[in-house]
This record gives structure tokens, C-alpha cells and sequence, in this order.
């Protein structure tokens, strides 16, 4: 939903000048770029690999011009074209991709958007690749990285907030506060409220000296560049967030962090992005229109479940004291500007914190599995925040899912209320900041202020959105051939408060990325070194939304590296079922701790779930095991990059060294050579079983006739499995054993499934200690 207090101004591009004539002489332009970049750029060398994923690439992309009215001048080739390209470990993909794409756009005075997942590989193109690149074409670029506006300070909220005002901080803070109104809960609200009172006067200190350092030119606002990343609840007030914004109807806006971020970006022929940014902006304008540009999507794997996060509403159903404060914020605001509501906000905030209320009531009771104190509500239930100590037991949240998406008939009636009252209170907001900006443009001298009311809305807004959006889908059945979304509650205690949400997500994320992305692009790279799983693209093309694209064109363009030489996989055959989960961990933590032995170096263990890590550290503790505990660095106890520089300095001096991680140490972690000669495998990593939105989609699947295991949980888990074992090879010269004591993977036909799509390393099978060739 677009509204005035979401909308930016555009990102716009430097006018278009005619484009290369002609498909053929456009390939033959980016492929003498590459062969240009190879010959010229330092440590650069020819790699056949990386030469087929480039010829790839130009020749798909040739057929496409970019513009306004533009058509292949080519009838047999497609007005649009995006290259799938699925590079093995050691091609070389950023290189092949940015040293084609990059001279075509160039040549039509067009912009390149390269989106990836994570940080390191953004890191890697801003502070090597691109810097290499840009040296070695003849035509000259400039790039830029591009952040969320949450990565900047807001100068308004920073001058506002400096002083330690918490009368002010009340203009950005909409968090809930007891209600407990005993003499004890009065008593222990004032103590809190003098301790908040303390932490602003703290934190104004802290943001004084962030205005100081912007003022003297030390810090240009990003969050990235402090010397110490601050705390959430340091940085949340002033961050410079889309509802506390008027863009350039503010008074800062001139020395804006985020708009000076932006105004570079606007110079930039190539920017660096995320995934969730791009998908978060589009329609925005806040970066490059995707039919206007050329697109590259590394790291493309993660498309799918990115969209889906997208496009996943929640809404908190424990905390509604920011009902409270709205009526006053908005009578407020609209008094300062002489407007007057078309509704009353009082008791339309009445009502739809009483549907909330109520929905948390049929909530509690629908899950029925924490403590009677927690199923209370209103005047009955204890303070949500002066929980008792012996009842802070915390673990894993309470998930009750509706089956099919159906919402039981009493429960419909009450999301329908908080729909409709919500969204018209929404159409207040709306209003409210149309007039704000628009009087701010008509009488500059009073941006200031109307800059600090049109905040004071946006500290409640974002709440209020989550409980329209949320309603919103909660309201929506399956139609004809479509399927249901997912709906679940989730409940818990979390630091000592009782939690509560309500969630729903739509299912195929193909469908999304295919009505709010592909249907805009006329040029794209989709690249990745794990697009196709058991051997095919299947799986990636639908979980992307590419499956019937006539546009695409796949290849898999095979690793330089000699896998059955420098690796080899071990299958460990256990007594134990991995299904017996009890029985299963105990032998395979045994073996491991045996193994773990034998690394002289560096070694990852990689485990399928937090309790299955906990448990390796317990026995790891013992007596026995007191030396090897020594050697193992385990995810949590410090951050990814503390850990990862302590394993490479132990390496360095000949220790040996071994990581423990979850799923995202299985990912984007390059340990070359020493750092990692042993990746050890604990299960096939499946999804988690208790994944609401994976459940509703094996339900629709089942009732569609369809099996869910084949169609998708065994594709993704052979994903996942290819990039766990990707963590062994990182170069030409590396050696690794990859060990895996999940025999399921030899012994079922979908183990031999997820073998078809890992690399062929020399395959060999260890019973009882004896290695033979599997």
C-alpha cells in the first residue's frame, strides 16, 4: 500500500543515448570487455569456466536494449533476456558477470543494480572487485553501495534527542508500559520511570557527541562507520526511518545523512545492494527503475525465502498501550495544523484495541500450553512486564497453526473489526501527513515543527500498519487453483514477558517474485553456485518465479577444481536410525568426538539445530574431553568475525582449531586451505518439521495430490547439503574431507538424489571404523 508517508522522491538516471546497434555487435562488445579484463587487470587469468558463464551472459543479453519503447532489432531474439547461470566454486562469477554487464550498460548510459545476500560479498565487490574492474576498462565507472535509510542517522531526531530530553524521546518511543495499578506495580512504575528517565539523560550524552562529530565532519552519519556499532535501543530513536520522514520537506533535510547517501547513489553507474532492499523499495523509487537497468542477482538461491519475508505480516497481540497515546498524538498533530478527523479517533482506537484484546483471549485459549497466569487478559492478567522469577522458563515458542488457512467463523468476526477499524485510522494518518507536507511546502519557515508532528505519527504508524496488513490476510481464503496463505500464532516468554503474534505469509514465493519483480525486468543475471539441486534447475526456477519465463536461459557451468582428487566424502554408517533422534545423537556425537581428534588444523562442524550443538558442548565439557574443548570456537560465544579471526590466528600457529555453527556458518564461509581441511556434517540438514509456513505448503500440496517430501523438501535440503559441503574447496590447491554421518544419504533413493547434485568427490562409506568405496 502506497501513502503519503511512505512514498520517496525518485533516483533518476542520466539521460539515455542511443544504444549499441545491434544484437550481434552488443555480444561481441561484452565479450572483448571480458577478454579486455582478463589480459589487462592484475591477478587476473583466462579460466574456461568463467569465459563460458561471460558468453553466456552476453549472448542472452544481447538481444535487449533498454529504454523507453526499445525492441530487439533482432526478431528471433527475445525483447528480454536473464541469464541463469549456475557457477561451480572457483569460476569466478563476479568477475564473468560485472566485466560483461557493466560495458553493455555503459554502452546505452544505463545503470547496473548487482543485489546479493550477504555482507561479505557485498564487501567483497565494493573493496576488490569493482575498485579492479573499474581500473581495467576503458571507460570508467563509478559505484556505490547502497544501505536501508535505517543505517543513517535522522538530524532532526539527533538535535531533538541530544539534550537527553525524554520528553522529546516520548515524540519516537511507542513502546507499552505496565499497567499494573497496585500499590506495588505504582511503586515499581516509578522506579522505572526514573531509571528511563536516567538512561535518556545517558543516552543524550551519547547523542550530543554523535551531533558534535557530524557538525566537525568525523562521521558522516552511517551507522557502519561509528568506531563501536551501537546497541538497537541506543540507535533505534535517531535512526532516519520512512514513517518519521519528510524528506524534503524537512528542515535538515540538506544535511540529511540518508538524502546525501542518496544524492551519491544518484551518480553511481553501479550500485551494490541486498536482496531485501531491493525487494523492500520496489515501487519506491528509491533505487533505479529494474526495466530501466541492468540487474545481477548473486547469491540468487536465496531469492525465494527473501520474498516470502517480504511479504510475511505480524502483529504483536500482547502490547496495546500505543492504542493509548494514538488519540492523543493525532489530536494533537491535527489541532497544531486546524484539521479535523472525519472520524472519532478516540473510539475508533477503542475499538480496535478491544478487537486485539479479544483476539489474544481466543488466542490463549486456542493454544492452551503456557502457564494459566499467561491465558489471562485485561484487569485479570499480572503486568505483562513484572513477571515472577520462578516463571521466566523460557524456550521454544508455542506454535498453533489453522490448517488451510481457515479461520474458525467467531474468529473471523473479530480480524474483520480490527481490519476495518484500523484502516481508518490509517486513512487519518494519510491525511494528516498530506497536510503536514503540504504545509511545510507552503510555509517553509514552519518545517520544523511540521517535521516533528509528521514524527510523531510515524512512531505509532508502523504498529498500525502491522495490524491492518495482518488483518488483511487473515481475511483472505483460498480461491480457485490458489492456495491458502499460511496463518499461525506464536507464543512464548521472552525476558520474563509473555509474547504474542499473530503471523501469515502466502505460500509460493514464486508467484511473488513473478507479479512484483520479473514482470518489471527486461535484463537480468541470476547466478548462484547452488541453483540446481539433485541435479536439476527445477526446483530453483519455481521457488523463483523464473519456471515459465521464456526469457530465461539456465547453464551450469562446472568448478575448475578436481573434487575426486583434492576431496573426499565420507558416509558414516550409523546403528542408530536418524529418525531416533535420541539414539541417533548419542552415537553420532560419539563418532564426532572421535574424529575431531584427528584434525591437525582447522575443521567446521556444521549442526542441524541449536539442541544438538548444546549437547555436543555438554560432553565436551566432561572430564575426558577437556583438551578438545579447547580447540572448538562455538557460534554465540562471541561474534561471527571474533570468531572467525581467533580460528585463523590458531591455524596461523599450528593449533589445531574447529568451528561449531548452525545454517549460517554453512553459508558464505570462506575458510581456504588450513582453516578448513574437515568439514563434518551431524544430519541432512531438512527443514525444521515445525515450520508453520513449510507445513501449510505440504498441506496444500498433499491436497492438491502432490507430494510435498519429492517436490520440495527434498530439493532444498540437496541445496543446503550443496552449500555445506561447498565449505570444504575454496581453491585449486585446497584438500578437505567432507564426513557426513547421516546414512540416509546412501541408503534412501532421495539420499542418492541430493548426491546426484554435489560435486563428484571420491564417494566412500565408513562402517564401524572401515572405509571402503562407496
Amino acid at each position: 500500500m502506497s501513502s503519503p508517508l511512505l512514498d520517496e522522491p525518485s533516483a533518476t538516471d542520466a539521460g539515455a543515448a542511443p544504444p549499441v546497434s545491434g544484437p550481434l555487435a552488443r555480444e561481441a562488445l561484452a565479450l572483448a570487455a571480458f577478454d579486455h579484463v582478463v589480459s589487462h587487470a592484475p591477478g587476473y587469468r583466462a579460466r574456461a569456466g568463467q569465459r563460458e558463464m561471460a558468453a553466456h551472459i552476453a549472448h542472452t543479453l544481447s538481444g535487449v536494449t533498454l529504454g523507453d519503447g526499445a525492441v530487439a532489432s533482432d526478431a528471433a531474439l527475445p525483447a528480454r533476456g536473464i541469464a541463469v547461470v549456475q557457477a561451480g566454486t572457483g569460476v569466478g562469477k563476479s568477475a564473468a558477470y560485472a566485466s560483461t554487464v557493466i560495458p553493455l550498460a555503459l554502452a546505452q548510459q544505463k545503470r547496473v543494480i548487482i543485489s546479493t545476500a550477504t555482507v561479505a560479498l557485498q564487501e567483497q565487490l565494493i573493496a576488490k572487485d569493482l575498485p579492479a574492474l573499474a581500473s581495467a576498462l576503458p571507460e570508467p565507472f563509478t559505484f556505490a553501495l547502497a544501505k536501508g535509510r535505517g543505517r543513517y542517522v535522522c538530524r532532526l531526531k539527533l538535535d531533538q534527542l541530544s539534550g537527553g530530553d525524554a520528553a522529546s524521546a516520548d515524540l519516537f518511543d511507542a513502546d507499552d508500559s505496565a499497567t499494573d495499578t497496585s500499590a506495588a506495580g505504582v511503586a515499581a512504575q516509578a522506579v522505572a520511570t526514573a531509571a528511563a528517565a536516567a538512561r535518556w539523560q545517558e543516552r543524550g550524552v551519547q547523542y550530543a557527541r554523535w551531533a558534535e562529530a557530524l557538525d566537525g565532519g568525523t562521521w558522516d552519519g552511517d551507522r557502519d562507520r561509528l568506531d563501536e556499532p551501537p546497541e538497537g535501543g541506543l540507535w533505534a530513536p535517531v535512526a532516519a526511518e520512512r514513517h518519521t520522514c519528510t524528506a524534503r520537506h524537512c528542515p535538515s533535510y540538506n544535511s540529511c545523512s540518508y538524502y546525501q547517501a542518496r544524492a551519491r547513489l544518484a551518480q553511481a553507474k553501479v550500485i551494490v545492494v541486498n536482496h531485501d532492499l531491493l525487494l523492500s523499495t520496489l515501487g519506491l523509487h528509491a533505487l533505479p527503475a529494474p526495466q530501466d537497468c541492468y540487474l545481477v542477482f548473486d547469491e540468487a538461491h536465496h531469492l525465494g525465502s527473501v520474498a516470502q519475508g517480504q511479504f510475511t505480516a505480524s502483529m504483536d497481540l500482547m502490547r496495546s498501550q500505543w492504542l493509548d497515546k494514538l488519540p492523543r498524538a493525532v489530536d494533537e498533530v491535527a489541532s497544531a495544523i486546524e484539521y479535523r478527523p472525519t472520524i472519532d479517533v478516540a473510539s475508533f482506537a477503542k475499538e480496535l484495541k478491544s478487537a486485539q484484546s479479544e483476539l489474544a483471549r481466543l488466542a490463549m485459549q486456542r493454544i492452551g500450553a503456557l502457564p494459566a497466569w499467561a491465558q489471562l487478559t485485561g484487569a485479570e492478567r499480572p503486568a505483562h512486564r513484572l513477571v515472577a522469577p520462578e516463571r521466566r522458563a523460557e524456550g521454544a515458542p508455542v506454535v498453533e497453526r489453522f490448517e488451510g488457512g481457515v479461520l474458525p467463523a467467531d474468529w473471523r468476526e473479530v480480524v474483520t473489526r480490527m481490519h476495518a477499524h484500523a484502516s481508518s485510522l490509517l486513512k487519518v494518518f494519510e491525511a494528516l501527513a498530506t497536510q503536514l507536507k503540504a504545509t511545510a511546502r507552503e510555509n517553509p519557515g514552519d518545517a520544523a515543527r511540521c517535521a516533528k508532528l509528521y514524527s510523531r505519527l510515524g512512531a505509532l504508524a508502523p504498529r498500525l500498519q502491522s495490524a491492518q496488513e495482518t488483518a488483511t490476510y487473515w481475511m483472505q481464503d483460498a480461491g480457485e487453483g490458489r492456495p491458502p496463505l499460511a496463518k499461525w500464532l506464536e507464543a512464548g516468554v521472552s525476558h520474563g514477558l509473555v509474547t504474542l503474534t499473530a503471523h501469515a505469509c502466502p505460500l509460493q514465493p514464486g508467484s511473488l517474485l513473478r507479479n512484483h519483480l520479473w514482470n518489471q525486468v527486461r535484463a537480468a543475471v541470476v547466478t548462484s553456485a547452488s541453483l540446481t539441486t539433485c541435479g536439476s534447475f527445477d526446483h530453483f526456477l519455481h521457488e523463483s518465479g523464473l519456471a515459465f519465463d521464456g526469457a530465461v536461459a539456465a547453464r551450469e557451468v562446472q568448478s575448475p577444481f578436481d573434487h575426486a582428487r583434492q576431496g573426499r566424502l565420507v558416509v558414516v554408517q550409523t546403528a542408530a536410525d536418524p529418525k531416533d533422534v535420541d539414539a541417533y545423537t548419542r552415537e553420532m556425537l560419539a563418532a564426532l568426538l572421535v574424529d575431531l581428534r584427528e584434525v591437525s588444523r582447522g575443521a567446521l562442524v556444521l549442526f542441524t539445530s541449536r539442541a544438538q550443538m548444546r549437547q555436543a558442548q555438554a560432553l565436551l565439557e566432561r572430564g575426558e574431553h577437556g583438551a578438545l574443548r579447547e580447540r572448538v570456537l562455538v557460534q554465540g560465544e562471541a561474534s561471527r568475525t571474533v570468531l572467525l579471526r581467533r580460528h585463523a590466528e590458531r591455524v596461523a600457529d599450528g593449533q589445531p582449531s574447529v568451528l561449531f555453527g548452525l545454517q549460517s556458518f554453512g553459508e558464505g564461509l570462506d575458510l581456504p586451505g588450513e582453516l578448513c581441511e574437515w568439514v563434518f556434517i551431524t544430519k541432512l540438514p531438512f527443514a525444521s518439521p515445525s515450520d508453520p509456513v513449510g507445513q501449510a505448503r505440504a498441506d496444500w500440496l498433499k491436497s492438491q495430490g502432490r507430494d510435498p517430501f519429492s517436490e520440495l523438501v527434498v530439493p532444498a535440503t540437496g541445496a543446503r547439503l550443496l552449500q555445506w559441503t561447498g565449505r570444504a574447496l575454496r581453491t585449486e590447491t585446497d584438500e578437505a574431507v567432507v564426513v557426513c554421518y547421516d546414512a540416509r544419504l546412501l541408503r534412501q533413493s532421495y539420499g542418492r538424489r541430493m548426491l546426484k547434485g554435489l560435486p563428484p568427490y571420491r564417494l566412500q562409506r565408513r562402517v564401524d571404523g572401515v572405509l571402503t568405496d562407496a
